[in-house]
């Protein structure tokens, strides 16, 4: 690897806190596209991370981003060019830990200035043992990934051979089961609404069980969980949650997603990777879009009445609106057009793919928490449960 032309000062951030150099490091993609950085956050063993490469483009919200278990087996390219302005804060953890492979970015912050901040970017990322590279060209790595694709990618402070070596070899997200390496494994209860909600966990967000909490009584529980627990807990609703990897190696989930669906007394809804559960439940196929939607400006657009929203993503899939049956699509990407929302015209149940509970990030489509709680409260009037 040649030398990096950015030392202290830099536009790439240049140095820890306290002037101590970086090391040159590299990130080194699938197809053996290379892009020269300086190592930062933790030190990965052997000096080589691995994961699938995918780019957010949201301007703030990093942390929130980096602690999202929906990026379970991927390294995250931030675009917005200067990451960690305003440090870090526990209140704007998503989850208990990370589990995303690594961090990439332009410009790692060296001294944060914020009221709230607990401690640098770096700090948190070496406390959660995530590694990072700072430096890069992330606007060539963004246009790169368009072009061609998520990807693999291995990076770190070994040589070019190595990490080509360990891109080449490291998985994609692609056929893998991710939901059971981040999911709970004993239920858990939170809040105190007054409704009660079971909550399948398959990487669930703490914005998403806040939101919830104002609505129920959540019993949050493991992503193995059968149908029949659930019903044998007689909530008035069923949350399927955000997580990660591929809806397709999923079959278990979906088939008591489906028993959820043809018993039919409890509303159901999704959000994310429950969304294409959901839409897989009834009978839907999902694929993989090429880069994924990673972001918190996407205008979806509302179908009944034309309302368009501005929407928090991220996902990797989408459910396929042509093997769609016994549900309608309630919206719509501007963007690409991939099917953003559905409901089925047979159950009380609906989801969409974007994130309604997003922080920070818009709340255009907060009303979606409403519409859960009057669906159960419609649902529990027609059992004659008040």
């Amino acid at each position: 690897m040649s030398g990096s032309s950015l030392g202290n000062g830099s536009p790439g951030g240049g140095g820890r806190a306290g002037g101590a150099p970086r090391s040159e490091a590299a990130l080194v993609l699938a197809d053996g596209a290379v892009f020269e950085g300086e190592a930062a956050g933790y030190e990965p063993p052997g000096g080589i991370a691995t994961g699938e490469a995918v780019f957010n483009t949201v301007l703030s919200g990093y942390q929130e981003v980096i602690t999202d278990p929906s990026y379970a087996g991927q390294v995250i390219a931030f675009t917005y060019p200067h990451i960690g302005n305003y440090g870090t804060c526990a209140d704007d953890n998503e989850a208990a830990r990370a589990h995303c492979c690594g961090v990439v970015v332009r410009d790692l912050a060296t001294y944060p200035s914020s009221w709230r901040s607990e401690s640098s970017l770096e700090e948190f990322l070496v406390r959660r043992k995530i590694p990072a590279i700072t430096g890069v060209d992330t606007r060539r790595l963004t246009r790169h990934l368009r072009w061609h694709g998520a990807m693999p990618c291995a990076f770190g402070t070994a040589g070019e051979a190595e990490l080509a070596a360990a891109a080449a070899a490291a998985p994609s997200t692609d056929g893998r089961d991710l939901v059971s390496s981040v999911t709970t494994i004993a239920p858990v209860v939170r809040g105190t609404g007054p409704f009660r909600v079971v909550a399948f966990d398959f990487g669930v967000k703490e914005a998403m069980l806040r939101q919830l909490a104002d609505l129920a009584t959540i019993t949050v529980v493991p992503a193995s969980t059968s149908a029949q627990a659930v019903l044998d807990m007689e909530p008035d609703g069923v949350f399927l949650s955000n997580g990660p990897g591929d809806p397709a190696a999923l079959g278990g989930i979906v088939g008591e997603v489906r028993a959820l669906l043809t018993d039919g007394r409890v509303p159901v809804f999704g959000i994310c990777l429950g969304f294409q559960l959901l839409g897989a439940a009834l009978g839907a196929a999902t694929y993989k879009l090429p880069f994924g939607h990673h972001g918190g400006n996407h205008p979806v657009r509302h179908v009944d009445g034309g309302r368009v929203e501005i929407t928090s993503q991220n996902h990797n899939y989408a459910v396929d609106a042509a093997s769609l049956g016994g549900a309608e699509i309630t919206h719509v990407n501007l963007n690409d057009g991939v099917v953003e929302g559905i409901r089925s015209t047979v159950v009380p149940a609906f989801g969409v793919q974007y994130h309604p509970e997003a922080g920070p990030g818009p709340h255009d489509a907060r009303y979606l928490f409403a519409e859960f709680r009057s669906l159960m409260e419609s649902t529990r009037a027609r059992a004659g449960r008040g």
